[in-house]
């Protein structure tokens, strides 16, 4: 499975936090920061980063994407999507909308797009969703790309409406988008996964807080960035990782930190658990050489005792 980066969770780095609102770092470089200083290989775009953004700013990030070995590969479109509205002017903004970020996807290079449906889970604004979406789809089959929905709530809450609607859109080109956390909340995260990644091109792989393992008596050291001893505490990340390996998925996945403290941090620890995951291994301690600089480069995430 590729590991990639979920640009949501170091959105302040790039758009500025705070009150000075003054970014840490130009979008141009996030492709080279993605690779080099996080390790993954490729990138998922959110489109608050890319407002205001022409054309030629999209072949700039592509270029620098390129050039970085950090291709873009999803853009996800960091707002609601309110296609089964009832309201014909909102469903048509709603489909022009999409139809705008297919556009942007292509021109960044990507090969597919997600979304979030805002709507009722009832059959009417199961029938507008997808004709809005086929209109959407006219355009992303001409450029080659695909359209992921990612679940939500209301109308795309339960896998089994996220899997009528796609079959209601028809064709190859779309998709799922299913998420780590989201699964987490579900009455069976397991069964959650296996019925959606069937149909994923790209998986969220989300996190959030991490700890140290209760069940072994590690220093305080094991604190440090992929090291064995510290557990995600909100859900069990090989569960997450075997439900998804038993239905055949090896695609991308799309790392996004959501807990506390330093993000860098947070995704090097996700990195390193999803690895270990991955391969069936643990997660070995760092050389003792290198803990002071880890411990000056990387400050920790929130980690529980």
């Amino acid at each position: 499975m590729l590991l990639t980066l979920n640009t949501s969770c170091v959105r302040t780095m790039f758009l500025g936090a705070g009150r000075s609102k003054k970014p840490r770092m130009d979008l141009l470089d996030l492709p080279a920061f993605a690779r080099d200083t996080l390790g993954l290989a490729g990138i998922n775009l959110t489109t608050d980063l890319l407002a205001g953004a022409d054309r030629a700013r999209l072949e700039s990030i592509r270029e620098r994407a390129d050039r970085a070995s950090c291709a873009c590969l999803l853009l996800i479109e960091s707002d609601g999507v309110a296609i089964a509205a009832a309201n014909e002017e909102k469903h048509g903004a709603a489909v022009t909308r999409l139809t705008r970020v297919v556009e942007a996807a292509h021109i960044l290079g990507c090969s597919s797009v997600a979304c979030t449906l805002i709507g009722t889970d009832d059959d009417n604004a199961m029938t507008r969703a997808s004709a809005g979406l086929r209109k959407v789809m006219e355009r992303a089959d001409k450029l080659d790309l695909s359209l992921l929905i990612s679940p939500g709530t209301g109308l795309t809450a339960r896998p089994e409406r996220v899997t009528e609607l796609l079959k209601k859109i028809g064709g190859f080109r779309v998709g799922t988008f299913p998420d780590f956390e989201t699964a987490s909340k579900s009455p069976d995260a397991n069964a959650y996964l296996q019925r959606l990644t069937p149909y994923a091109m790209v998986v969220c792989a989300s996190s959030g807080k991490f700890g140290l393992a209760k069940s072994t008596d590690e220093t305080p050291v094991e604190r440090l960035i992929g090291v064995t001893g510290v557990e995600h505490r909100p859900y069990d990340l090989r569960a997450m990782i075997k439900a998804i390996s038993s239905v055949g998925y090896e695609g991308p996945l799309a790392l996004d930190y959501r807990g506390g403290g330093d993000v860098v941090s947070g995704i090097a620890l996700t990195r390193d658990h999803l690895r270990a995951a991955i391969g069936g291994t643990e997660v070995d301690p760092p050389d003792d050489d290198d803990l002071s600089d880890v411990e000056d480069d990387l400050p920790l995430p929130e980690v529980d005792e």
